[in-house]
């Protein structure tokens, strides 16, 4: 599976929700939903600066994170923004795949 980063921004009525919620039981929704999804979290953190939420987790597809980031902006309770992540053993493989590329102008 895949590693993403989702970044989350509440809304004014997201914030709401999360106040009546709290953040125990966002970050509960929030598992259950990746989980249903075929993925897995690793964490979530709050954070109340640029970006409100960060997710790292597991899924098995980009098709499934775009399926999960149109569901979640369609609600109005959030923008999100996926950033695919690599572990360091990924980066060492992508780093020995040999490959030709001619930069322009050359």
């Amino acid at each position: 599976m895949a590693k993403f980063l989702l970044k989350s921004t509440y809304s004014a009525a997201g914030l709401k929700g999360l106040v009546n919620d709290g953040g125990t039981k966002r970050a509960e929704v929030v598992r259950k939903m990746i989980e249903e999804a075929g993925g897995r979290m690793e964490s979530m953190h709050f954070a109340f600066a640029e970006d409100d939420t960060y997710v790292l987790c597991e899924l098995p597809d980009h098709k499934t994170v775009a399926g999960l980031a149109i569901a979640i902006g369609a609600t109005g309770g959030l923008s999100v923004q996926i950033t695919p992540v690599l572990t360091p053993a990924e980066v060492d493989e992508v780093t020995r795949m040999k490959t030709t590329y001619t930069p322009p102008g050359r």
